[in-house]
């Protein structure tokens, strides 16, 4: 065992220390934890000026990047589908649905620690007949969190929300705490904000960088193809062992 770095006197028992040097140690190590929330308290506001600083120069280029999506079909749908997280709210209705969705935008109020809403736009479809659907995502100066969004303007009988609430009550009406089951019920649900993950995914995960979502199939098609070429390696090599036995047994047939 290695030595301490400091003498331990045998005779002294440490677990009688008198009370107030106890006082006095736990108000020190009070006074360092201070001290380091401070410092913490400092450096969240650096990066947060740094976060406002960059949020400002990337603001050109998402005009530019949602003009070139348009010109790709069904961008956001796709998107949506093979995100794990968005995906499992999708059902056969919402994927038909936001296949008229055209642009997303997510905007980060000009406190970003105040929140931030997210614009969903759609073209002209037989559900509804907004043409933008907004959640807004609010923290107030007390920390609460809050949502609200855009009432939808369903067409006569295409109320998503409905039919998915009917659905959910016939197949688990013994489950107390649901998961929002659609993506029109998160949008329209507001009863914990703070609980919402599905918005900061919007927010941090897709919009950053949505074409890492809609090129998922092309690298699992790719991923397949290098294992059906893996594969097909295989059986050359099988069938060339198989060729170069059946010589060797015709060699030793001429021989005898």
């Amino acid at each position: 065992m290695d030595s301490l770095p400091f003498p331990i006197d045998p005779t002294r028992n440490t677990n009688h220390l008198g009370e107030k040097e106890q006082q006095e140690a736990i108000e020190h190590i009070d006074e360092v934890q201070n001290e380091m929330g401070r410092l913490n308290e400092q450096a969240s506001e650096e990066i947060l000026k740094v976060e406002q600083k960059c949020n400002k120069l990337r603001q050109p280029f998402f005009p530019k990047r949602s003009k070139l999506i348009t010109k790709i079909p069904n961008f956001w749908v796709t998107t949506f589908v093979n995100h794990p997280q968005v995906s499992a709210l999708l059902g056969e209705e919402d994927k038909e649905t936001l296949h008229y969705l055209t642009r997303v935008e997510v905007t980060e109020f000009e406190d970003i620690k105040s929140g931030y809403r997210i614009d969903f736009y759609f073209d002209e479809n037989p559900y509804f007949e907004n043409k933008v659907l907004s959640k807004e995502f609010h923290l107030n100066e007390s920390g609460d969190p809050s949502s609200k969004s855009t009432k939808i303007k369903w067409k006569s009988g295409q109320d998503l929300t409905k039919r998915s609430s009917q659905t959910q009550n016939k197949a688990s009406r013994k489950r107390q705490h649901e998961e929002p089951e659609s993506f029109f019920t998160w949008f329209t649900d507001h009863s914990d904000a703070g609980a919402d993950e599905l918005g900061e995914v919007f927010k941090d995960d897709i919009w950053p960088n949505p074409l890492q979502y809609y090129d998922d199939d092309d690298e699992e098609e790719e991923e397949g193809l290098e294992d059906i070429d893996e594969e097909g390696d295989e059986d050359e090599g099988e069938d060339e062992g198989d060729d170069e036995g059946e010589e060797g047994e015709e060699d030793e047939g001429e021989d005898d």
